[in-house]
């Protein structure tokens, strides 16, 4: 693949400013800087800089952001900043999206990707991929909240402080809600207060609601891992990391 095309498709935006990039010496591989948007190079394993910062190829974004509190999954947010203004500008430009969502006050892994089969493989049900929360409560956890989570709990509906059919209010129903009857997949108490709940599902404000459902309340949440990832002890809140395949995640 020629360079320009690689910068274009690593996201450095329009083909007129890739070349601009390079006529400008901006680009370099392997220590040498290059000037002909038509040079080719092998794709696989191929890392370049750009204005100084390496970057590796890679044909499908894939990364994992330590999402700190109060920002949004979403690319248009309604109250706070979104988790796309934690990644650079390359990786908003490919589009990459989060699997799946974290309410604005979870922190956690959060993992974003421009690969929308991958976002439906990782976010269905039906592949039990599973996702671990670790939750601080306002009251202490019993066993006998931690065995009604894995039995199973019917879900409430969603309680908005704002009146139906208002901006960020829930909508006006036209049919009576009907509750839902959701397990964990794994549930332990830790500390006094602490919960750690493994869920395959993603429903909206799950643990808040499965937690309300058995009568206390989740003060915090965070989320350490996602299939077979772990948040790394030393990527910091608003910092992220490039995955390398996508079989980290789910490695069978």
């Amino acid at each position: 693949m020629h360079i320009a095309q690689i910068l274009f498709s690593q996201g450095f935006g329009s083909r007129r400013l890739c070349s601009g990039l390079l006529f400008n010496g901006e680009v370099s591989v392997g220590g040498h800087v290059i000037a002909d948007p038509w040079e080719e190079f092998e794709t696989e394993g191929l890392e370049f800089e750009v204005s100084g910062k390496t970057w590796p190829y890679y044909a499908k974004a894939l990364v994992l952001l330590n999402k700190p509190s109060g920002y949004e999954c979403s690319r248009k947010p309604k109250h706070h900043p979104s988790v796309m203004n934690l990644l650079p500008a390359p990786l908003r430009e490919r589009d990459a999206q989060p699997i799946g969502r974290l309410d604005e006050d979870t922190t956690g892994l959060l993992l974003l990707t421009d690969d929308g089969a991958l976002i439906h493989k990782l976010t269905s049900p039906k592949h039990h991929v599973p996702k671990v929360y670790e939750a601080q409560c306002k009251h202490p956890v019993t066993p006998e909240m931690v065995a009604q989570l894995l039995a199973g709990v019917e879900l409430r509906e969603p309680e908005s402080s704002k009146p139906p059919g208002t901006p960020g209010g829930k909508p006006v129903r036209t049919v009576p809600y009907k509750p839902e009857q959701v397990r964990a997949e794994g549930a332990e108490a830790f500390g006094t207060h602490g919960l750690r709940l493994t869920l395959i599902e993603g429903k909206y404000h799950q643990v808040k609601r499965m937690v309300a459902a058995v009568g206390n309340r989740v003060e915090s949440l965070h989320r350490p891992q996602f299939g077979a990832l772990t948040l790394p002890p030393d990527l910091k809140p608003g910092e992220w990391m490039w995955i390398s395949s996508p079989s980290l995640i789910t490695p069978t």
